[in-house]
């Protein structure tokens, strides 16, 4: 295969993120990632905080569903890294260990910085441009404080990214840690700072220039730790878990 059906493959395989999804034709797989929808959208908004047991009796009654999708839900997220299993617990919402996050970051610095490289060499002029306008819209989202809103926009921005770099094996190699990076990119408290590096991000791969835009990118990503970081701490002092 040639470097342009690569890309060309790359292209057609990548979907922006967890929500979008081509999900199967039959109703019954259908429903399970509706319901997988609606349960990572309570973890994400903080209505299951970490540690939450996940009671499939619960979420049925909750949801007006059989425990039967809800089960396939759980599994679903389990893959992407919202959920863990436990020995006599059962599903429960996953807890990240400052190891696991230090790790989490060490990986998404090797991988983000290296599709960006590639973003900046091969994003097409309609990538680009559904780029721009996601963060326009973060703008909107933040602007309207809407921090869902602001955390869907976020999390397309980074899926978009990914996807103009146009490597199906970097596509593969994310996809299973996605669910977790989204979900910290979710509980950073101030968007602005992130909303700017992404504009300057942008711009850097814009320019053509990938020394530039790498730089760039390894700076968002040490700028998002830091965040991350004293985000915790002020939880801390203040006991809030």
């Amino acid at each position: 295969m040639n470097d342009k059906s690569v890309r060309e493959s790359a292209g057609r395989n990548r979907t922006p993120n967890h929500e979008s999804v081509s999900q199967p034709a039959d109703a019954s797989s259908s429903r399970q990632y509706q319901i997988a929808d609606q349960i990572r959208e309570r973890i994400l908004s903080g209505t299951y905080i970490p540690g939450t047991r996940l009671i499939e009796r619960t979420l049925a009654s909750e949801l007006g569903v059989s425990r039967i999708p809800v089960r396939d839900a759980l599994n679903i997220l389990r893959g992407e890294g919202y959920v863990s299993a436990f020995p006599n617990r059962g599903m429960v919402v996953t807890t990240l260990t400052n190891e696991d996050v230090e790790e989490l970051f060490e990986v998404r610095e090797a991988l983000e910085v290296l599709a960006v490289r590639r973003a900046t060499a091969r994003a097409t002029p309609s990538e680009l441009l559904r780029l721009a306008k996601v963060l326009s819209d973060s703008k909107d989202a933040a602007e309207r404080r809407d921090p869902r809103a602001v955390g869907r926009c976020n999390q397309e921005f980074h899926d978009l990214l990914m996807a103009s770099a146009h490597n199906s094996l970097l596509v593969t190699m994310m996809e299973p840690l996605e669910g977790r990076l989204h979900w910290l990119l979710r509980q950073n408290d101030d968007p602005r700072p992130l909303h700017d590096e992404h504009i300057a991000l942008l711009d850097a791969i814009r320019s053509g220039d990938p020394d530039r835009a790498a730089a760039q990118a390894l700076a968002h990503v040490r700028t998002s730790r830091r965040i991350w970081l004293e985000s915790e701490a002020r939880k801390s002092e203040t006991g809030v878990s």
